[in-house]
């Protein structure tokens, strides 16, 4: 085991590094023993077991995500701070694709409750505070944003816009500016 210095942190960043190249779901401690030539029992004294390992790079991914967000919207606002909270989301997706579908994997409230999800969170409600959004709107809002970044960005990274005009930057540029546009104009709740 000291021949491979396996290290929790060393196998998480691994195993992330396995998810990018084969897919999140593919990742498995069997899988990355193989990646350091061990047997599987050898990550044991470090990872619980498979869904241990995921969980870990599912929390390792959301917190590189959120300080590449935090560092992104720092000392922006309004749309300037949307569109890099945004980009941040759509460059992670395109670099690290395995990572990004772990940080989709559900975790119990616990562990999501100490992760960096609320650091995300609450980065979203900040940017929204320039648009002057109230609770409910509020929580709408993030979820909306929550909503496009990820699905546009996982449908771009399957292949989904390939074989259509208009080009997918466009799009993505055209879709910014229409969430701007609502989020500045947010519809009132309509009265009974």
């Amino acid at each position: 085991m000291a021949r491979v210095g396996l290290t929790p942190d060393r196998l998480v960043h691994a195993g992330a590094e396995l998810a990018d190249e084969i897919g999140f779901d593919q990742v498995t401690a069997s899988e990355l023993a193989r990646r350091f030539g061990v047997k599987v029992a050898s990550l044991y004294s470090h990872v619980r077991n498979t869904q241990d390992l995921r969980t870990r790079i599912a929390l390792f991914a959301l917190e590189e995500m959120a300080d590449r967000a935090a560092d992104a919207v720092a000392g922006r606002a309004g749309k300037d701070a949307l569109v890099a909270f945004a980009n941040v989301y759509r460059d992670y997706e395109r670099e690290h694709p395995g990572r990004a579908a772990a940080a989709r994997m559900p975790l119990d409230p616990g562990t999501a409750a100490a992760s960096a999800g609320p650091r995300h969170a609450q980065m979203t409600r900040a940017i929204l505070r320039g648009y002057d959004l109230t609770e409910p709107d509020a929580t709408h809002a993030v979820r909306l944003l929550g909503s496009v970044f990820h699905g546009y960005s996982s449908l771009e990274s399957a292949g989904g816009f390939r074989h259509s005009a208009p080009d997918s930057e466009e799009t993505w540029n055209r879709i910014l500016d229409a969430l701007d546009s609502l989020l500045r104009n947010w519809p009132t709740e309509p009265t009974s």
